[in-house]
């Protein structure tokens, strides 16, 4: 009878039957094993493979992080798929999936452990979750790799996005050295010796020391006195609207226009009789019904078409179809309908919408392939379109190319001569630049503010995220080239603005709240 009671007793342990049975498929009593005192929570081989968990949990949530905030980019790492698979798929949304979902597998095994030694449990991890974490471990060090030797601005990103994030991710961090106050207070009390004692306190308060002092080194533009912030960043339509109707269409443009931006953005390319049209792509594949229509010329580039043969062209169904932003919301049906019935633009007609509208343009001009009969007169048979046959008042030309730049100062002096890389302000100002068209990871508050300070204007390009377009805007940027025109449009302010007054006062709670909570769990 005792010994039924005792056995009746020593099962009653429901919640760490759950632990173990989930994380090392032990439910039953005798299976399990509880941590003598000043002894080592797991055997060798445990002892060898926690710390891969802990590798591998580390590591999928820097890519996890690292592809939240690459988002910004998500079609330019769809289109490089295009380019090379040859059919259209949103793969960067897949990736972000796989990416959580595995994260949250390692993240619950990392819990289940912790949890268990809370309890004093031995940490026997089952087979079947080694080589998940084996999986988990591979997948990230092979996602980071690959990303970083084909797509290494990534993690230019994720540096701006720390002066946005910095301050919440200190926050969070603080809040998870307290979570592990407990099992690290638990096997402390355990420990049979002294030196065992500091091993396992010394580091713990050493990385929360470091975590309370890291806001000394912090920076961020948002992080400003009232009153400090300059005027919204004038917002430019990248391709018009391409995420309310097909990039590069008139419809695109006038979706821009309609939801009030300011500029419009394309890619100009000179058909094979000279007649410049608005295309990025260097072949009509993506954009048009060409494999329709001629399906043995898909491959060809585009500027060897005639314009006849271009204005056959649908460049709007593939929009309907391919869907090219994960974001997307639905169309209505006259949208689909305007949509469907999108063709090629020449740049003569794009130019004069923008006259009516009063609107900039800024264009990437692509010079024809060999052999072809612009080949030495494109920029020529460009000016002559927008000087002769568009009509748009010159002011409102960015000229971006910089080719034959001096002679298209002499022809067409009231462009807005613009500059596609940084240089220094000397430089600029001898070429008579009024503008920098920089790519957004080159953001510089303290160039911007140079730059501003001899008249010289910063664009950024492609800013699609709000938080990055927060950070141009504390950053001091004028104007942003951008696909998400109507989101962008609602911002009121930079997100995570913040006086230095109330960050000290966050900072300071966080710390003084982590440093009771920890003397406590310590205390009891």
């Amino acid at each position: 009878v005792v010994r039924r009671r005792l056995l009746q007793r020593y099962e009653h342990q429901p919640f760490i039957s759950c632990l173990a049975g989930f994380y090392s498929c032990r439910w039953k009593r005798y299976q399990r094993r509880r941590t003598e005192p000043g002894k080592c929570c797991c055997k060798t081989r445990e002892c060898v493979f926690f710390p891969l968990l802990v590798g591998a949990f580390c590591l999928s949530l820097v890519f996890l992080y690292m592809w939240s905030e690459a988002k910004n980019d998500y079609n330019n790492f769809d289109w490089y798929n295009y380019g090379n698979l040859g059919f259209w798929f949103l793969w960067s949304l897949v990736l972000l999936i796989v990416a959580a979902v595995l994260f949250v597998y390692i993240t619950l095994l990392l819990v289940l452990a912790m949890c268990l030694l809370a309890e004093g449990q031995q940490l026997y991890l089952h087979w079947s979750h080694k080589i998940g974490t084996f999986l988990v471990l591979g997948f990230s060090v092979a996602a980071l790799f690959i990303l970083s030797v084909l797509w290494g601005d990534q993690w230019k990103t994720v540096r701006l996005s720390f002066q946005i994030t910095a301050p919440y991710l200190h926050v969070g961090a603080i809040t998870v050295m307290v979570l592990l106050a407990w099992p690290v207070a638990l096997h402390t009390i355990r420990a049979d010796r002294k030196v065992v004692q500091v091993v396992i306190v010394g580091p713990y308060l050493a990385l929360l020391l470091f975590l309370f002092l890291i806001p000394l080194g912090m920076y961020s533009p948002c992080i400003r006195e009232t009153g400090t912030l300059g005027p919204k960043p004038a917002l430019i339509g990248h391709r018009g609207a391409p995420m309310l109707a097909p990039e590069n269409t008139e419809m695109s443009f006038q979706k821009t226009i309609e939801h009030g931006g300011d500029g419009l953005e394309t890619d100009v390319t000179i058909s094979y009789d000279g007649v410049p049209f608005l295309m990025h792509d260097s072949t009509l594949r993506r954009t048009t019904n060409i494999e329709e229509v001629y399906p043995n010329d898909t491959a060809q580039s585009a500027a060897l078409f005639s314009w006849g043969t271009l204005q056959e062209l649908n460049a709007g169904t593939w929009f309907l179809k391919d869907k090219p932003f994960s974001c997307m919301g639905s169309l209505s049906q006259a949208d689909q309908t305007w949509a469907t019935n999108q063709s090629i633009y020449k740049l003569s007609s794009f130019l004069r919408l923008a006259d009516r509208q009063d609107k900039l343009v800024i264009f990437d001009l692509y010079r024809p392939p060999e052999k072809h009969p612009y080949r030495d007169l494109w920029i020529n048979r460009t000016l002559e379109v927008i000087l002769n046959e568009s009509g748009i008042r010159p002011h409102l030309v960015l000229w971006l190319e910089n080719d034959m730049r001096s002679f298209v100062q002499s022809v067409a002096p009231g462009f807005q001569q613009t500059m596609g890389s940084k240089a220094s302000v000397d430089d600029l100002l001898m070429d008579n630049i009024v503008k920098l068209n920089l790519a957004y990871t080159e953001m510089s508050s303290e160039d911007i503010r140079k730059y501003a300070e001899a008249n010289i204007t910063t664009n950024l390009y492609v800013v699609n995220e709000p938080w990055l377009f927060s950070l141009a805007w504390c950053s001091g940027a004028h104007s942003v080239t951008t696909d998400a025109i109507h989101t962008l449009k609602n911002l009121s302010q930079p997100l995570f603005l913040m006086t230095p007054r109330q960050y000290s006062i966050m900072w300071v709670l966080t710390d003084l709240t982590a440093v009771l909570l920890v003397a406590l769990i310590f205390a009891l």
